[in-house]
């Protein structure tokens, strides 16, 4: 006779419905399974990626990834939300602070909004799946990234999938998710290579300067990795006031 399947109930709460087809939103979702799985293997087979998930408990037990699914569990998954305190999540090790981000290929624009803030985020649109988890691995960063597949990578300890498709609406977004606010520092790193800025002098740059750039700016910055001088033209003005908008 063969065996029959067992049933444990899942219930997802805020935006992890997100992942989950419109039938089994805001409801509770039965899964079917054979054997002992971990349930952050479950999870995952009906969509929902590991790094979304801040909180899971069995009944009013507080369970983590490696817990073995028994027929008839019933386990609610939560997102990170401002009502449940860092230290009731024992899934993972509390984030980098200040956050620190790697972002996938298609977050070009977002890389350098983050960096325009002073948030580092490391960019590279050369990197394979496999590189960008080492690299959140092994620095400690929050992966950013709309590929569901990357994001559910056993070497990534903490992402975020971007929902938003518009780079302004990216920026938002993250900075809301991340409560950014507190550790923005703006134009201080470079945009080409998340590199620190510094003050340098007119005399140490002017080779590199356009001629009307010589005749009339005298303030100039300096990445201190590749090099890239920055002065207050015209496009400062404009980055300003996209800063001011998105910090109001």
């Amino acid at each position: 006779m063969p065996t029959l399947p067992k049933t444990a109930v899942f219930r997802f709460y805020g935006d992890l419905n997100d992942f989950l087809p419109p039938a089994h939103r805001q409801s509770a979702l039965p899964y079917r399974f054979w054997g002992r799985p971990a349930v952050k293997d479950a999870i995952e087979a009906v969509g929902v990626p590991h790094p979304e998930v801040f909180y899971l408990r069995r009944g009013d037990e507080p369970i983590d990834f490696g817990h073995a699914l028994s027929d008839g569990d019933r386990i609610d998954v939560y997102p990170r939300m401002r009502r449940l305190q860092p230290e009731a999540g024992r899934l993972r090790p509390p984030a980098p602070t200040p956050p620190r981000f790697v972002l996938d290929a298609h977050l070009g624009r977002l890389a350098r909004h983050l960096r325009m803030l002073g948030i580092d985020a490391r960019y590279r649109n050369d990197w394979t799946d496999a590189e960008l988890a080492r690299v959140a691995h092994e620095e400690v960063r929050i992966l950013l990234t709309r590929d569901l597949g990357l994001l559910k990578r056993s070497r990534v300890l903490y992402g975020a999938f971007v929902r938003a498709t518009d780079p302004k609406q990216q920026i938002r977004e993250v900075l809301r998710r991340f409560d950014l606010g507190a550790h923005l520092a703006p134009l201080t790193r470079c945009l080409e290579c998340n590199g620190a800025l510094e003050p340098v002098s007119k005399e140490a740059v002017f080779d590199d300067l356009p001629p009307k750039t010589r005749q009339y700016v005298d303030a100039f910055f300096r990445c201190t990795r590749c090099r890239h001088v920055y002065w207050r033209g015209s496009h400062y003005e404009r980055m300003q006031q996209f800063i001011a908008r998105l910090t109001s």
